[in-house]
């Protein structure tokens, strides 16, 4: 029972729509209907609330290693599959119909649960990308993919195709980003969108 005991934990901590529960409480609308429609702290930044931008930005990440550590205490060894689940749970909750967010946040707090120096090495890559080109998709993808490739480079092989899987589905929820950035549509940060 302990892998379906993590699979639910995991899940179920990672469907929590921190962006949609805290822009509704603090009567700024439904989310989902706002900018791009989705569910993180990017597009609740498009509501001009930093604060509550700032707040599904580290409630997502923690959602995301809170799975990781109570895994760890509560069902040992099955660390991994809390971790897909609850990135998983994020990108495709239940209560949305499943249609979730990107997930980069949640990677984000999963990489520094698992390993906290591919952890640090994800930071540096999205806040630096963040503040050079001020393009958040690019400095979520490139993020994520860094969480394999410095996972190898550290020697923990063992986390490199978990990380790799996630971070190719970072990827898939972003192809409308990447369509975009092909054409020069992307919008930067800070920008508005109807």
């Amino acid at each position: 029972m302990a892998p379906v005991g993590a699979l639910l934990l995991g899940y179920l901590l990672g469907s929590i729509p921190f962006g949609v529960l805290l822009t509704r409480a603090a009567g700024a609308g439904d989310l989902r209907t706002i900018g791009s429609g989705n569910i993180g702290a990017t597009n609740v930044l498009r509501t001009g609330r930093k604060g509550l931008a700032a707040a599904t930005l580290l409630l997502d990440l923690g959602k995301g290693a809170a799975a990781i550590w109570l895994a760890d205490a509560l069902l040992p060894g099955m660390t991994a599959l809390a971790a897909a689940a609850v990135f998983l749970g994020h990108c495709y909750p239940v209560w949305l119909k499943f249609r979730g967010g990107k997930g980069v946040a949640t990677l984000m707090g999963v990489v520094l649960a698992l390993y906290w120096p591919s952890g640090l090495v994800y930071a540096v890559v999205w806040l630096g990308l963040l503040a050079v080109v001020r393009i958040s998709s690019v400095a979520g993808m490139s993020a994520a993919i860094s969480a394999p490739v410095s996972a190898a480079f550290f020697g923990r092989i063992d986390l490199v195709l978990l990380l790799l899987a996630l971070a190719l589905i970072v990827l898939w929820k972003h192809r409308d980003n990447i369509d975009r950035l092909l054409s020069g549509a992307e919008p930067r940060v800070g920008s508005k969108r109807g």
